[in-house]
């Protein structure tokens, strides 16, 4: 597991994918599978707001004291698997969750380089 102090699911999804992909090549190579089950590459990470300010990939110490927590799980192709947001502090508004959203696409085109990296590396 990479290390992930706040975010352990997003980071869980983020490397299951590459540990997916490593498995779906090693089988189209040995010739067990015809063809990639996968359709899509998939990152997540966690956003936030703190005091008005949106926070990407949210550390212990921040998640537990954002006013809106966010995970966001995106497909390389720009749509959203899934996007869970909760105030826990304040309600925010539509721009701050579009400051959010914005920031979570970001960081998931960041994470998606290092997947592609890793497994160039492999």
């Amino acid at each position: 597991m990479i290390q992930a102090d706040g975010g352990t699911r997003t980071a869980a999804i983020t490397g299951a994918y590459v540990a997916a992909y490593d498995a779906v090549q090693h089988l189209l190579k040995t010739g067990r599978i015809a063809q990639s089950p996968l359709l899509a590459q998939v990152a997540a990470i966690s956003v936030g707001m703190i005091d008005g300010t949106a926070l990407l990939d949210l550390e212990y110490t921040e998640d537990a004291a954002c006013d809106t927590d966010m995970n966001v799980v995106m497909t390389s192709a720009g749509h959203f698997v899934e996007v869970q947001g909760t105030a826990e502090g304040a309600p925010f508004n539509r721009d701050e969750l579009n400051q959010l959203l914005g920031l979570a696409e970001q960081g998931i085109r960041d994470l998606m380089a290092h997947q592609q990296a890793a497994l160039a590396a492999a």
